[in-house]
């Protein structure tokens, strides 16, 4: 490997790495705008020069590559002198606005132009303005700021995939701008907002609401799918005022969707912040006594067998426990976490994991995708197939209705015909699979909530078996690969499989359960934050709602238990790998609103069932207990136990229908009660389903 010099320390690098790369691995800071260590190199704003020894100028250290021998000055006076001069001239047209720019307090510009620019400017000509460009909802702009380092169109194009941004003009009329005036359609564009250097792109929703320095700030967990993305909650007082990323590589790497960062709104309206108990057909805001009277009237003359409960996907691990085990108590056998219907659950836990993983995704050399729209479902899953297909060498197929994905996909089919013509080895993309070396599938729950389900399930099964999509450890192999995925929707699902919150013997599942109500056989149902249900066919059946939304299920509630919403609580989460994630409490729920688990645990008492735990701590070990798995925090199992995986117990063998895949995700803004409560959602979605929504000058 090469060996380079650096302010006089020795360093040995990696093959193809930049001189700037040496530097910040010697020790040394070297100052950056355009450079970003994942997009690709444009050498637009030379803030980066450095001294290199017999060079004839300064060079720019993030697109010169290093190597071997090369004696490296990141501090002359010529290094100095050359940053000064770069400054000076990024500032030239840069407006005087740092009062009131939102980037204030964290922005590059400013704490370069402290740390390497000068005291004054010899510019005393006119400065150049830039009309501002319409980006849609979500970017604000003030494209004067620009300097011109294109990290947003080389994001907007490298890692969303997507042609929304462009540079266009020559010289001092050069502009970043959309085409033809439009709006950005990526479900990644608010990343844009976090690589911009200058303030020129900031958030729309959040435009002079605070300062960085006004905010408390709290490590937390993602859980509007379940990829489990990495975040950090800033919150004022009772607010949360906005959502950014936290680097995590294995998960996320720094990237969020839009519907996580700007879902914050939806915190805010619609909310539950009291109990209310139905009289004369009319919802009445009551106390908890009041409330948990009325359950406990109605639980105490109801058998058993009549009473069910539906875990939403938005629950959180404790509160799974703690309802299971009320259900328990009460002797009941009807609950389930699988809201939408989706057949899994039953036989090995890989059967219902992530199981290469996520990172995993940038090792393999054949995908296969069914019934699943992972840029809808999963939107940073869909990155990284991305960004494995940006690196060439993969084969990517998919069975299911033609979309976007932003890489090229070799459409195989509709339905799960092609998906049996691939089990039995005749369509050529078996071929393929059988000639990868790490080949994956990726099953969605548009597979899997069918009738059919458990079928498609057994049949993906039955292909990682004879594909080869899983291999052992051996002694030329670290670590094993499974290529069988499930890529689930709902943050909830993958800890409430792992707790058993599914139907005990003789129990009834969701399908049975509405049904059941329906019918007359099901007198009461308690809806742990359960929104994604028919609840017009729930009959006259007594319905407890608890959640933090005034949602579909709430509506429909005989009575309501104001819970606590995720940036509310302490909560343990496990997202489609099986990494058991910890998320923090940022503010306290409005209100009479309480945290899930405590709610039932009062309710527990009421009804003189008393759980056996008091504290979250004490939660938390009788969880870990019953399931070992949610012990290890921040652990993605992958490959481990391949060797021992039964592959027929994955699933249920069966006949498999005629009918095409659906998606499980229609409309990517509205996926759940906080979703549906965001305005900036609703905008969101109206321009996604109606195009663009920006008035005309003659309008």
């Amino acid at each position: 490997m090469p060996k380079l010099t650096v302010d006089g320390i020795e360093v040995e690098i990696e093959p193809g790495a930049t001189v700037l790369q040496a530097c910040e691995q010697a020790g040394s800071e070297i100052p950056r705008f355009c450079y970003h260590e994942r997009l690709s190199i444009a050498g637009n704003c030379r803030m980066c020069l450095v001294e290199m020894e017999k060079a004839p100028k300064p060079i720019a250290s993030c697109a010169m590559p290093a190597a071997d021998g090369m004696n490296i000055f990141t501090n002359t006076a010529l290094v100095k002198k050359a940053r000064e001069g770069v400054m000076e001239f990024l500032l030239i047209n840069h407006p005087l606005d740092c009062p009131i720019c939102d980037q204030g307090g964290e922005c590059d510009l400013q704490d370069q132009a402290m740390a390497y620019g000068g005291d004054r400017t010899r510019y005393a000509e006119n400065k150049r303005a830039v009309e501002d460009k319409y980006m849609g909802p979500l970017v604000a702009t003030v494209m004067t700021r620009c300097i011109q380092c294109t990290r947003c169109v080389r994001f907007i194009t490298e890692v969303a995939g997507v042609t929304d941004l462009g540079l266009i003009g020559r010289g001092e009329d050069v502009e970043i701008t959309t085409y033809l005036e439009q709006s950005m359609r990526s479900e990644l564009s608010g990343n844009v907002i976090d690589l911009c250097p200058v303030g020129a792109l900031t958030s729309k929703p959040y435009a002079f609401t605070a300062r960085s320095w006004e905010l408390n700030k709290t490590e937390s967990v993602d859980v509007m799918d379940a990829v489990g993305s990495s975040i950090r909650v800033d919150s004022r007082g009772r607010e949360v005022m906005r959502i950014l990323p936290r680097l995590n590589e294995d998960v996320n790497e720094e990237w969020i969707s839009d519907k996580t960062r700007f879902i914050w709104d939806g915190l805010r309206t619609q909310r539950l912040d009291t109990p209310y108990v139905r009289k004369d057909g009319k919802l009445h805001a009551a106390t908890w006594a009041e409330a948990f009277a009325a359950i406990a009237d109605k639980i105490k003359a109801t058998k058993p067998e009549r009473i069910g409960a539906i875990a939403g996907d938005l629950a959180c691990a404790e509160s799974m426990k703690a309802l299971k085990d009320l259900m328990a108590a009460l002797g009941s056998p009807n609950l389930d976490c699988r809201q939408d219907g989706a057949k899994i659950g039953y036989g090995p836990r890989e059967g219902y994991l992530f199981n290469t993983t996520i990172a995993g995704i940038e090792d393999a050399d054949a995908i296969l995708l069914i019934g699943t729209n992972p840029r809808w479902e999963a939107s940073l899953v869909n990155t990284r197939i991305r960004k494995r297909f940006v690196r060439g060498g993969v084969s990517i197929g998919a069975v299911g209705p033609h979309v976007d994905l932003t890489y090229d996909v070799d459409w195989l089919g509709a339905g799960p015909q092609t998906l049996s013509e691939i089990a039995d080895g005749t369509h050529a993309f078996a071929k393929v699979l059988r000639g990868a070396k790490r080949p994956m599938l990726i099953v969605g729950m548009g597979a899997l909530t069918r009738e059919d389900g458990a079928a498609v399930l057994a049949a993906a099964a039955h292909i990682a078996r004879d594909m080869g999509l899983a291999v052992a450890a051996s002694g030329e192999q670290e670590e094993g690969w499974n290529g069988f995925n499930v890529l689930h929707t709902a943050a909830a699902r993958v800890a409430g499989l792992d707790l058993g919150f599914m139907p005990g013997p003789k129990g009834r599942d969701v399908a049975g359960m509405i049904a059941g109500a329906e019918a007359g056989d099901m007198d009461v149902l308690y809806l742990l934050g359960a929104d994604e249900l028919p609840t017009s066919d729930l009959g006259k059946a007594f319905v407890i709602y608890q959640g933090s939304h005034g949602d579909q299920g709430a509506h429909r509630a005989d009575v309501i238990l104001p819970g606590a919403a995720y940036t509310e609580k302490s909560a343990i989460w496990v997202n489609t790998e099986g990494r058991v994630q910890l998320g923090e409490r940022a503010i306290f729920p409005p209100g009479e609103a309480r945290e899930d688990w405590t709610i039932v645990r009062a309710l527990s008492d009421v009804l003189g069932l008393s759980l056996p735990y008091k504290n979250l701590t004490e939660l938390r070990s009788v969880m870990r207990a019953a399931a070992p798995e949610l012990g290890t925090v921040d652990y993605a199992p992958g490959g481990d136990n391949v060797s021992s995986v039964t592959w027929a117990n994955i699933g249920i063998p069966g006949a498999l229908s005629d009918a095409p895949f659906e998606y499980a995700v229609k409309n990517f803004y509205f996926t759940n009660p906080i979703a549906r409560a965001s305005k900036t959602m609703a905008e969101c979605s109206a321009l996604c389903l109606t195009g663009d929504v920006k008035p005309q000058a003659a309008e």
